[in-house]
């Protein structure tokens, strides 16, 4: 019988690892193919009921093609005017440029700004260049540069784009090598074991080339649409939740493997004891993310399902590889450490035995301090302004498109190049004209004609014009936005089919459809995690309270950030979905800890009542949640090695809420709550009114 059951034990996870070796040779290269059906485009994250995305539609008729524009700045050398022949210089220039690679229509010729010091001449590309963009900007800047005695720079929206491709080539290589580098040194450091670091990285390397493969086959069948942001977040979340639930998993094995010296069996233990935290843990951030699609921004309705699907993907690797690996393994994956149980009072654990005696004598005072610090950091939560990142805040380094738009600023209205784009009836023209170069804000407004020349006989398709306003602010700042209401107030009441759109009124509609997903994503999300911590913990009280710390965390984390963000890192403010995402990721993940801290008290309650239970749970499960809190944060951190200023936020606000929570909340705030309250804590579940069981031979 046992000669049977024996090969039989090793049949099981053999069969898994070889499969999922299988998987990740052919699926792991989609890691770095997620590139190739991306795009970096930022008309196409606008939101879909705005009025300025309703422009965009209506606009395409007015175009004989769609471009993308590039605007070429001269400059003279030393500061002084611009000549004629400079100008001349300039005009044929873009001239020569007309049919050339890239290009799609005819350039404008140069424009003098009225303090005779720059020229400017706009020159439309195909939006279809996607990685010869880059290319095609170098040939121009170097056509543009056939201008004796002048500086050239180029701005406008191809060379933003530009600039983010160049921002997001690394995502691929550096920012995964980043990630995982970091991780391999921080469970090198826990574990002090060679073998058992590498196997978790490969468990979630899996995790993310199956994950990639199917948003790579989702994407390229326009199911879902990816851009760099999204990419990279994919990357990092699945890297720092495959480990994490890793991190439990391999804890309980050890557990389970030191008590009874069985591999087969510790690891069935494992999988059945933890299975329950780990998939509990995984709904709150997949169902998190999935709110997201109540959002009318495409990039966050983006996050939701391609966020899912990786947490899926972290799960499904955790679950069987892992568990297998470990099987076959036994006690040569903690080599050359040996395998102890969590009763041991030697290393880390004599540290939460102490911090355990510290929440059992004086549970109060912790409670209330702890309490006292997070609303401290929270009462700094309206420095935090989420109004956009204005265009010189865009890269976190030197971006050539930043230079040459301030350059642009400096010597032409704030709005050149990017206008504000009026659609109107043509038999209204005339009104909505004067009333738009009326509004203050506004430097000039003029009808697209037919010819493109200025004053020539307007352009009428369907019956409506196009009139392109001019603003005398920079098209990101507050005061162009302001003007963009101040203009929809009034063309509105002109004529009442008036559009207003363009760069600045997507900014100003983007940071307002930020707000209303805020107002309507964040209690949904709040009632999902609720849901899941009452079904787990079978009680009310309690999951009102975790939802509570959590939430608490988040604000104070927040507020925090606005502090440093000011302060530190020199932003003058935030994307405006910054907010949602850093509360998306830092609640569903705040109680991801608090999930796998309170699983396992539940289940020492059940055999010592609240108050053992309570302390045997975080000394068990205090050195893994603090270890994965560190791994997490360490992979959000990664982020940082893309320049761009939306990715550096939610780095930060990630990796230091991370932190705050695993630190303060889960290892005090949570414990010295459940203490003080003490069974009431579980109400109106059994544990509130039951005595525990009898200790088994466990205790």
């Amino acid at each position: 019988m046992n000669t049977v059951r024996r090969p039989a034990r090793w049949l099981v996870p053999l069969v898994l690892v070889v499969v999922w070796l299988g998987l990740g040779g052919a699926f792991g290269s989609y890691a770095g193919k997620l590139g190739e059906v991306s795009t970096n485009d930022q008309a196409a994250f606008l939101p879909q009921n705005a009025e300025s995305t309703e422009v965009i539609e209506q606009q395409k008729a007015f175009d004989q093609q769609e471009t993308l524009p590039a605007i070429i700045v001269w400059t003279a050398d030393g500061g002084g005017k611009v000549s004629t022949a400079q100008q001349d210089d300039a005009t044929r220039v873009l001239k020569s440029l007309a049919g050339t690679d890239g290009v799609e229509g005819t350039p404008s010729p140069a424009l003098r700004s009225e303090d005779g010091a720059a020229l400017e001449g706009v020159v439309p590309l195909s939006p279809e260049l996607g990685e010869r963009l880059t290319e095609v900007l170098d040939e121009l800047r170097q056509a543009a540069g056939d201008v004796p005695g002048a500086r050239v720079q180029i701005a406008g929206p191809a060379a933003t784009q530009g600039d983010l491709g160049e921002a997001f080539a690394g995502i691929d290589g550096i920012l995964l090598g980043v990630a995982l580098a970091a991780v391999l040194v921080i469970l090198l450091l826990v574990y002090r074991s060679v073998l058992l670091p590498f196997t978790i990285i490969i468990s979630a390397v899996f995790a993310l080339g199956i994950a990639c493969a199917v948003v790579y086959v989702l994407a390229d069948h326009d199911v879902v649409r990816v851009d760099g942001q999204v990419q990279g977040i994919l990357s990092i979340l699945v890297i720092g939740a495959a480990t994490d639930y890793a991190l439990l998993l391999t804890a309980r094995f050890r557990e389970e493997l030191a008590r009874s010296g069985d591999r087969f069996g510790a690891a069935r233990a494992a999988l059945r004891e933890s299975f329950g935290a780990i998939t509990a843990s995984a709904a709150t951030v997949a169902l998190g993310l999935l709110a997201l699609l109540l959002s009318d921004l495409t990039n966050n309705r983006a996050l939701g399902p391609v966020g899912a699907i990786g947490i899926v993907c972290a799960v499904l690797t955790t679950l069987t590889f892992l568990p297998a690996v470990l099987a076959l393994m036994g006690k040569v994956a903690f080599w050359p450490a040996k395998p102890r149980s969590a009763d041991a009072e030697t290393g880390g654990h004599g540290i939460w035995r102490r911090v355990a005696h510290w929440v059992d004598t004086r549970p109060r005072q912790l409670w209330m301090v702890t309490v006292a610090v997070l609303v401290a950091g929270a009462a700094f939560f309206p420095a935090l302004q989420s109004k956009g990142v204005p265009l010189d805040e865009l890269f976190v380094n030197d971006a050539p498109s930043v230079a040459a738009q301030e350059t642009l600023g400096r010597h032409f209205p704030g709005g050149s190049g990017q206008p504000v784009v009026i659609i109107a009836d043509a038999d209204r023209r005339a009104e909505v004209t004067r009333a738009a170069a009326a509004t203050d804000g506004v430097a000039e407004a003029q009808a697209v004609s037919a010819s493109g020349r200025p004053g020539a006989e307007p352009l009428v398709v369907d019956g409506r014009v196009r009139i392109d306003a001019v603003l005398t602010a920079a098209p990101d700042t507050d005061a162009a936005k302001n003007t963009v209401q101040d203009l929809r107030d009034r063309l509105h009441a002109t004529e009442a089919n008036a559009l207003v759109g363009g760069y600045s009124a997507q900014q100003y509609d983007t940071q307002r459809t930020a707000e209303h997903d805020r107002a309507l994503i964040i209690p949904v999300v709040l009632a999902i995690i609720l849901v899941i911590l009452i079904v787990l913990l079978r009680c009310l009280l309690l999951p009102v309270l975790l939802v509570a710390t959590v939430a608490l965390n988040y604000l104070a984390t927040l507020g925090i950030a606005g502090l440093v963000f000011q302060h530190g890192f020199g932003f003058s403010g935030t994307d405006a979905s910054v907010p949602l995402y850093g509360f998306v990721f830092l609640v569903a993940l705040g109680v991801d800890y608090n999930i796998f801290l309170m699983s396992r008290v539940r289940e020492e309650t059940l055999r010592l009542g609240t108050r053992q239970g309570m302390l045997r749970g975080l000394i068990a499960t205090g050195g893994v949640i603090t270890s994965a809190g560190v791994v997490l944060a360490a992979t959000f951190a990664a982020l940082i090695v893309i320049p761009l200023a939306f990715l550096a936020q939610i780095a930060f606000i990630v990796a230091f809420g991370v932190l705050l929570d695993t630190v303060v909340v889960r290892s005090l705030l949570v414990p010295a709550l459940v203490r003080d309250i003490g069974p009431a804590v579980w109400w109106p579940g059994r544990l509130a009114r039951e005595e525990p069981a009898p200790p088994s031979d466990r205790d």
